[in-house]
């Protein structure tokens, strides 16, 4: 099947691709990216302490690590 268009007019518009995030939008993106890198690194503490070795509450109360 062929088309034949004998004329054509259109509208372009150019953006500018930075602009097409709001302020509000980057800072929603913003805070989800902080708050994730929070969560993970807050996991890796829990990780760590539960693989630590210690004298109970009273050492790491003290600060004595083995």
């Amino acid at each position: 099947m062929e088309v034949h268009i004998g004329e054509l007019v259109s509208t372009v518009r150019a953006v500018d691709g930075d602009a097409l995030l709001t302020p509000q939008t980057l800072q929603k993106i913003v805070e989800v990216v902080l708050k994730a890198i929070d969560d993970r690194d807050g996991h890796r503490r829990r990780v760590d302490a539960e693989r630590r070795v210690s004298d109970g509450v009273r050492g790491e109360l003290e600060g004595e690590e083995r």
